[in-house]
């Protein structure tokens, strides 16, 4: 059983990564929270190098596969992320912005290393942005006003790849800290899974927000 949910989770986390790419480059933005994007580079960099080093296995190559994911992810955020942001961010604002975010997921990922060792930290940290990050993608519903830039196929693979290890680790192996945390990244996922399915019924209050795709996602071809 603790097979078969490492498996479910590293098909659906696959699945959210080419998602967005082929979101961001069809929408010309970038669809994954940025905060989130960065904590999951430094997170899939570190433990990609960890991993080779020291038991290279599936689980390091997957590691290796998701970082180059992140890598083409990022470019979509540099190349339309400016888009975003309010007419006064400049150029060089948006760079400057873009370093710090970055270097600081760098730096809370190291500081969880030096305080916990690799092994834990990789734990730890996974979770506690997990759930950051589906918090964070209900506050990019509400900022884009919509879906924009966001799947039902990003939401459900999302869902599905956090609550399997959630079961391995908090079930399983008992975890009283993954547990919790795994619970709450299912209320706030089923959370946005909803807006997205009310935007998907009633895509006129949603206005120029709603991906044409989307919107006519259960019609007939």
């Amino acid at each position: 059983m603790i097979t078969f949910l490492t498996a479910v989770s590293g098909i659906a986390w696959t699945i959210v990564y080419v998602a967005v790419i082929r979101i961001g480059f069809t929408q010309q933005t970038y669809a994954l929270p940025v905060m989130a994007l960065a904590l999951n580079i430094a997170w899939e960099s570190i433990y990609s190098v960890w991993g080779i080093s020291t038991d290279p296995g599936l689980q390091a190559g997957v590691n290796v596969v998701w970082a180059l994911a992140d890598l083409v992810i990022v470019h979509t955020f540099l190349r339309f992320g400016r888009r975003e942001l309010p007419p006064f961010v400049t150029r060089g604002m948006f760079c400057c912005w873009a370093v710090g975010v970055f270097a600081t997921a760098y730096v809370v990922q190291w500081a969880f290393v030096v305080e916990f060792g690799y092994a834990q930290a990789a734990r730890y940290t996974a979770f506690l942005q997990n759930l950051l990050m589906s918090v964070l993608f209900i506050a990019m519903f509400v900022g884009r006003r919509g879906p924009r830039g966001q799947s039902m196929t990003i939401a459900i693979a999302k869902w599905l790849g956090t609550l399997a290890p959630t079961i391995v680790f908090g079930v399983y192996e008992h975890s009283a800290f993954i547990l919790p945390l795994g619970a709450l990244c299912s209320v706030v996922d089923l959370a946005y899974i909803a807006l997205l399915a009310q935007a998907r019924r009633d895509p006129a209050r949603f206005g120029a927000g709603v991906p044409r795709e989307l919107v006519h996602a259960d019609r007939p071809q």
